[in-house]
């Protein structure tokens, strides 16, 4: 794998930026912008998922990293979960629901991967050179 200097390098970090993004747009419009609960809980969700990716590279420590990056890879399961939620009360439509549910089973397999690479690493962080 090659060494990533940034975790604005890091392909899940970019597809949690996505996600955020297109949560942010799809609640705030319509009856979903209403229900200020859901709201609040699923940007929340959404934008820990990235946060968690960033904090857990910039503490430099595979270890800890690997713990941040489970906790992004639960927050992409809460999100799917609550957009369930946003599709049953009819705030989004099946063709939304799919396209921002797809995005996050691929940041979650992204995010497999590279807890995968990091168990296996011999590397301990960069805090250990």
């Amino acid at each position: 794998m090659a060494r990533i200097d940034r975790f604005e390098d890091i392909e899940g970090w970019k597809l949690a930026r996505r996600v955020s993004n297109r949560v942010y747009d799809v609640s705030s419009d319509g009856q979903f912008s209403k229900d200020f609960a859901l709201v609040n809980q699923v940007r929340r969700a959404s934008v820990s998922i990235m946060s968690n990716i960033a904090e857990g590279f910039e503490r430099d420590g595979n270890k800890e990293f690997l713990q941040f990056l489970s906790i992004a890879k639960g927050s992409c399961g809460e999100v799917r979960s609550q957009l369930y939620i946003a599709s049953d009360r009819g705030y989004i439509d099946e063709g939304t629901f799919n396209e921002i549910s797809g995005i996050l089973i691929e940041t979650s397999k992204t995010l497999s991967g590279l807890m995968r690479y990091l168990r296996q690493s011999d590397e301990k962080g960069r805090k250990f050179k």
